[in-house]
């Protein structure tokens, strides 16, 4: 049973946080129902093979394709992802992270990203030296336990490896591909940023916490060991 929970959890990932292109956001309208915003992103040639319904990841949050004229690409924003992202604050002309769904047979360059954001971080510092540069965000205390060092995190969608931590913070290091390629170049401090944390960790933390409370179903306990056993820790 709990290896049937492990294998529900890989079948709805979609993404890898490798960032296909940068693109600017063609409009920001209300759409019907009302409480509804029809965001019109400018995918040039990123649009083909799209489908209506197919999963796109704007800033690293999975959405779903609603309409297509050209390049443009339009999404349906529901409030609560308007709410708990930082799409609520673009704007037309907004440069965003752009990655569409893996296909059968791709290759996993990055890591496991779903696309569903765990909170939004805030920039703290930005720290540029020695040929280094490291971008620190802040996050909500609730999403530390999820964050370890040299463990994986995706920030705007973008797939890091996480260099430090201390108390609230974390920190990545950016190699100029990474600048070059998505827009984690542009963030300067208070910006805000969306985070995903590792669906292993999530999922480690969510067996432990079931184990302590005594809910876990039956079986062999879930050890370090057994996690290096089965191959998720090295």
């Amino acid at each position: 049973e709990a290896e049937g929970v492990w294998l529900a959890s890989w079948e709805r990932l979609m993404f890898t946080g490798i960032i296909e292109r940068v693109c600017r956001i063609a409009a920001v309208r209300a759409a019907a129902p009302a409480d509804v915003l029809r965001m019109e992103v400018e995918l040039a040639d990123l649009v083909a093979g799209l489908v209506d319904g197919a999963s796109v990841a704007i800033n690293g949050v999975c959405l779903t394709l609603a309409e297509r004229r050209g390049s443009i690409a339009s999404f349906d924003v529901v409030p609560e992802t308007y709410r708990l992202t930082n799409l609520r604050l673009l704007q037309t002309g907004d440069e965003v992270n752009v990655e569409r769904s893996l296909r059968v047979g791709d290759r996993l360059d990055g890591h496991f990203v779903q696309g569903h954001v765990d909170g939004v971080g805030e920039v703290s510092r930005v720290q540029r030296d020695a040929g280094e540069y490291r971008l620190w965000v802040r996050l909500d205390e609730k999403l530390m336990p999820c964050i370890v060092r040299r463990g994986a995190v995706a920030i705007d969608g973008v797939s890091l490896t996480i260099a430090a931590v201390e108390r609230d913070e974390l920190c990545v290091a950016l190699v100029p591909t990474t600048l070059a390629r998505t827009t984690l170049g542009q963030r300067r401090i208070a910006d805000a940023v969306n985070v995903e944390t590792d669906i292993l960790a999530k999922l480690v933390i969510s067996r432990l916490a079931a184990l302590s409370a005594g809910d876990a179903p039956a079986g062999p306990p879930l050890t370090w060991e057994r996690l290096q056993e089965s191959g998720f820790l090295s």
